[in-house]
């Protein structure tokens, strides 16, 4: 099961501090997989293999609009969130989880679904996206030619075997912001929004309902039951109630007859 949750305008420290918080309720089996929805307002991360350099705008500039840096652990460069961009944090253990072929499921094969979950979001608005050889994200263009126009960025980190970061989807994401960097550390290409793409921007709905769309679209993909959450307290009382077992280790149940027996086998025997 995927249980999510839209938080609405979140600050990235915060973010951040959920993002623990939930990844140690899920390795010790207190929740199921859980998908964090919301926006930042506007910051800079540099992932582990990010340069300084990808990022155009000086320390001055960046103060003058408001604009935090934060270095954190996810693969992948330097990238932009802000105002009108979903962000999605999945933390899902990999261990729950099959690929495609019915296999493990792998930090590889998790970003590839991720990317398909967008790609069939996009679909929803008539919108044409796919995927460019040897990069990581999700990409728009037109439907007889390579997409060129990245709206999908995507970065996650994997520890005990649960994921954590993901995806930042534009959707009324103020595009010149991506001016004051090098997107993802490549050069010369373009970004766009969903809200640039659609024929109609004017019908495009709100952050919370794209939400809602993208939730459902990673139940599909997964494979997973999904089920929305009405806040974070429920979440944490749900949690408080689960019996807290690791998530490597399964709950024995002995049966009655065995352990009698058991017991029978125990007893001394008396000449």
């Amino acid at each position: 099961m995927i249980q999510y949750l839209y938080l609405g305008r979140v600050g990235y420290d915060e973010g951040l501090r959920l993002q623990a918080e939930i990844a140690e309720l899920r390795f010790a089996g207190r929740v199921d997989n859980v998908l964090l929805l919301l926006e930042h307002p506007p910051v800079l991360t540099l992932g582990r293999n990010a340069h300084r350099s990808n990022i155009l705008a000086s320390d001055e500039l960046l103060a003058r609009r408001g604009v935090m840096i934060h270095e954190i652990n996810r693969g992948g460069d330097v990238t932009y969130h802000g105002p009108g961009q979903l962000v999605g944090y999945p933390i899902f253990d990999l261990r729950s989880l099959r690929n495609p072929t019915g296999g493990r499921m792998g930090p590889v094969d998790f970003v590839r679904l991720m990317e398909e979950a967008l790609i069939r979001l996009c679909g929803e608005f008539g919108v044409h996206a796919g995927r460019m050889k040897g990069l990581t994200g999700v990409w728009c263009g037109p439907a007889d030619g390579s997409p060129e126009r990245k709206i999908g960025a995507i970065g996650i980190h994997v520890a005990r075997g649960i994921t954590s970061h993901g995806f930042a989807f534009n959707v009324t994401t103020d595009l010149r912001d991506f001016s004051l960097i090098i997107p993802c550390g490549i050069a010369n290409h373009a970004v766009t929004s969903l809200e640039r793409e659609i024929q109609n921007p004017d019908a495009l709905p709100s952050l919370e309902a794209i939400a809602h769309q993208a939730a459902q679209q990673f139940g599909l993909v997964f494979d997973q039951q999904i089920l929305a959450v009405e806040s974070l307290a429920a979440l944490r009382a749900q949690a408080s109630a689960a019996p807290e077992f690791s998530a490597e280790d399964t709950p024995l149940q002995v049966p009655a007859e065995v352990a009698r027996l058991k017991q029978s086998a125990e007893r001394p025997i008396r000449a």
